[in-house]
């Protein structure tokens, strides 16, 4: 058996859209994961460092999606999907690191689980419909 390169990537776009996914929902709740000593970021590091990972992992998590394109893994459909998606997650990330708020938090985390599916639906519908 082998492993198609695809499925690497797709391994490589959930690995890195789940840090700033889940640190911000841990910046939500960070009081819990310290009353139940669970060693979270935001618990051993501290908020400010949280805001700059997510804004460093979302920045990789972009570029990761970027790459399926050289590859010829993905069309002008998926780019043109990935460029935009991708900019709202780097817009949210970097808002939450501006703000420090519970709200920018929230809608980080929120957006993250729409980008999620219509990135990978953007894979479908490039892969399925579109001629690379």
């Amino acid at each position: 058996g082998s492993v198609e390169l695809l499925a690497l990537y797709l391994f490589a776009i959930i690995f890195y859209w789940t840090p700033p996914h889940f640190w911000a929902l841990s910046l939500l709740i960070k009081d819990d994961y310290a009353r139940a000593r669970i060693p979270m970021l935001p618990v051993v590091r501290g908020g400010p460092e949280t805001r700059r990972q997510i804004v460093l992992y979302s920045l990789l998590l972009v570029a990761i999606t970027l790459i399926l394109v050289p590859f010829r893994l993905a069309g002008p459909f998926y780019l043109a999907s990935a460029v935009l998606l991708g900019g709202l997650f780097v817009f949210y990330a970097v808002r939450l690191l501006r703000e420090a708020s519970a709200l920018a938090a929230r809608r980080l985390f929120k957006y993250s689980v729409v980008y999620l599916y219509l990135i990978l639906a953007a894979i479908v519908v490039d892969q399925k419909f579109i001629i690379v």
